[in-house]
């Protein structure tokens, strides 16, 4: 079975690449670090799954999608390609928290897939990488 990429981005904290490092660890899903400017530039092959962090924090001026995001999703092969995203964030961002995801999915019409907190739990991991493989499996029976 084929399972979808996750491409990510992470701060300096390092928070969500951990995150992506446990899914991958978990069952070998491939991950993808947008801070790499060949990722960055590149076009996902087929369809994709974006993990994100947010960085509102309180200010509604702020912006809320980090850069390398903002510029893997001028593709419009990439943004077509999306099939979910999975939010980052941090509780104390109050109403702001999961900002990045929240208003990406509405603007693309993209479902949210999951949601989690700083780097997640073991929990949180294994509750995504079992919705990320229904992903697969349901993409898999479409295509077939």
């Amino acid at each position: 079975m084929t399972q979808i990429p996750v491409y990510y981005y992470s701060s300096v904290s390092n928070l969500t690449r951990r995150f992506a490092e446990h899914l991958a660890a978990r069952d070998g899903r491939p991950v993808r670090d947008l801070a790499d400017p060949e990722v960055r530039r590149s076009e996902a092959p087929a369809h994709w799954v974006l993990l994100t962090p947010s960085y509102k924090a309180g200010n509604a001026d702020e912006v809320t999608l980090p850069a390398p995001v903002r510029a893997f999703l001028r593709s419009a092969v990439n943004r077509r390609r999306l099939v979910g995203i999975i939010g980052s964030g941090n509780r104390n961002f109050g109403t702001y928290y999961q900002a990045a995801a929240r208003e990406l999915a509405e603007i693309s019409g993209r479902p949210i897939l999951f949601e989690f907190e700083l780097s997640g739990t073991p929990e949180d991991v294994a509750r995504c990488a079992e919705i990320l493989h229904q992903m697969d499996e349901a993409l898999d029976s479409a295509n077939d």
